[in-house]
């Protein structure tokens, strides 16, 4: 047992062996899947390796990672075939598979006895690296025996069973100190703890401290468990860095309850128990379904990616069923933070309170909702969505303080027209903040002219006009005479179709001395009020911006 001043290096080995099925079950579907197993899934593993195409060695028993290989390839086929030669375990290709993709590897994976899986699209070939190699390590490692009948990613239970054992209360957190689980001790707890627990992490300046005092570096450097006595109203305790292949995972923390001193033998435990945990944090990172998988999943079938079957299992999300998306935004139509007091948060919390079944995703600075399972009726699921935009505009808008604005993407009937109901959303949505109107919730249809003219701009931002345009003029009359306001004149007198009245009111100015600069426009600019062809043209200058 290592004290808290004393850091040790070291780590686990990763020599530690597997099979294909022992793998698979602990960081499964939410990194990798099986396609084909010939051999059956008692297949061992020792290793992974990625193929390098300037010395391709391929080693048995390992699973090699052909990054880079088209799965639709030839080369694809013939490295399956020398995999099986070579008696590796298995083969993983990068996603987008085809039906004729998948048969010729197969064939090929039954030839010759190796494996054939395919990297999900959401883990990239690095972040699979890891997960693989840790993954290794943490199933080869023996459980505990006391821990034997957790199942594997049940981190309560498996707080439970160690704080049984240690005879104090005990946390599992990941490496930025966030709970993860918690063992349900009865008795009263330190104050301390009880924060961590119900803030769901270790208070950020508690963090700050540990980090400044050297704790960190001592914690994941170390190859033991590290004690910490008790002092003052702190009581004793013990903790330990759950690590596999190299990788932390996170930590077990054991504190005495009530006074009471924790078991003789609690640091012998805590050690074991690190080394069973390894399987159980890495099953719950690349499986937990209400987290990172299923918020990546939704955000691929928002993107068009992937195998919309697939993606919708991940999500937990009905894939036949009609669905829409809403886009949501604050003001700007950028959301708010993410935190707990956010829009992301609010937005889940509000959608659960009003029994809807939804994924919120953050995307490109705003907030989408995916909502599926709507009634089968377009005109009832229309009303679904329209209803949920108004009562989340009208209780986020009162929350926050700030008008919320909701963009409402037409329903379509499954999840692979996504995409297209989130750009309708998103047009929607781009339309309210432009007329910064009193209105909140929109369709696309609702706010078709705005989304048309945005659309018209848009296309146009990349052409090159005259340099002498009227407003070209203006622009630069404003700019040499300090307190000149012509260009803004011109945009109120033309938003408000030429009405004298109404165009000087939204200034704050007489409407004499509104036609007054309207011939002061005319001197400066040379700009004929009365041509449609010249209005429309200062109208879209006006709208691109000062890059035109």
């Amino acid at each position: 047992m290592t004290d808290l001043g004393e850091s040790r290096g070291g780590g686990t080995g990763t020599g530690d062996q597997g099979t294909l099925e022992r793998l698979l079950s602990v960081v499964g579907v939410g990194a990798v899947e099986l396609h084909t197993a010939p051999q059956g899934l008692r297949t061992q593993v020792t290793g992974v390796h990625v193929l390098d195409a300037l010395e391709p060695v391929i080693r048995p028993r390992e699973l090699l990672l052909a990054v880079g290989v088209d799965p639709s390839s030839a080369h694809a086929v013939d490295v399956v075939r020398r995999a099986g030669e070579a008696g590796a375990a298995g083969v993983v290709f990068g996603p987008g598979r085809s039906d004729p993709t998948v048969r010729a590897l197969q064939a090929a994976a039954e030839e010759g006895g190796t494996a054939v899986l395919f990297r999900t699209a959401w883990c990239t070939w690095a972040q699979l690296v890891g997960v693989l190699r840790a993954g290794l390590a943490a199933a080869g490692a023996p459980p505990m025996p006391a821990t034997s009948g957790v199942p594997l990613g049940d981190l309560d239970s498996l707080a439970d069973a160690v704080a049984a054992l240690v005879g104090g209360s005990v946390t599992i957190e990941d490496t930025e100190s966030r709970v993860l689980a918690y063992s349900s001790t009865e008795e009263n707890v330190d104050e301390m703890r009880r924060l961590t627990i119900l803030g769901r992490r270790v208070p950020p300046w508690r963090v700050a401290a540990m980090r400044e005092a050297g704790f960190f570096q001592a914690l994941w450097g170390a190859d033991d468990v590290l004690h910490r006595p008790a002092h003052g109203q702190d009581p004793e305790r013990l903790v330990g860095a759950v690590r596999a292949g190299g990788e932390a995972l996170g930590s077990i923390w054991v504190a005495a309850v009530a006074g009471r001193p924790l078991s003789p033998n609690a640091a012998q435990t805590l050690r074991a128990a690190a080394r069973t945990a390894a399987a159980h944090l890495l099953h719950h990172r690349t499986h937990s379904s209400d987290g990172r998988l299923v918020e990546d999943a939704a955000r691929a079938l928002l993107e068009d990616r992937g195998s919309v079957e697939v993606l919708a299992q991940r999500a937990s999300l009905p894939p036949r069923e009609p669905c829409a998306v809403l886009a949501v935004g604050i003001g700007s139509g950028h959301a708010a933070d993410d935190g707990p007091s956010g829009l992301y948060g609010l937005l889940t919390l509000h959608c659960a309170a009003l029994g809807h079944r939804v994924v919120v995703v953050p995307a490109g600075g705003g907030t989408l909702v995916l909502l599926s399972g709507l009634e089968r009726a377009p005109e009832r699921a229309d009303g679904q969505v329209r209803r949920l935009g108004n009562a989340l505009a009208d209780q986020l808008s009162a929350t926050i303080g700030s008008a919320v604005r909701v963009g409402l993407g037409d329903v379509v009937p499954g999840l692979a027209g996504a995409p297209a109901s989130r750009r309708s959303a998103e047009q929607a949505l781009r339309a309210l903040v432009a007329a910064a109107g009193p209105h909140t919730v929109a369709r696309s249809e609702d706010v078709a002219d705005t989304v048309g003219i945005l659309q018209v701009v848009e296309a146009l931002r990349g052409l090159t006009l005259p340099p002498r345009t009227s407003v070209a003029r203006l622009r630069e009359f404003d700019a040499g005479h300090g307190g000149s306001c012509l260009v803004e004149t011109l945009r109120a007198y033309l938003d408000h179709f030429g009405d004298v009245s109404a165009a000087s009111r939204a200034l704050g100015v007489h409407a004499n001395s509104l036609r007054y600069r309207l011939r002061r426009i005319r001197q400066v600019s040379g700009l004929d009020l009365e041509n449609p062809d010249a209005r429309l043209l200062a109208q879209v200058q006006l709208r691109l911006g000062g890059e035109s």
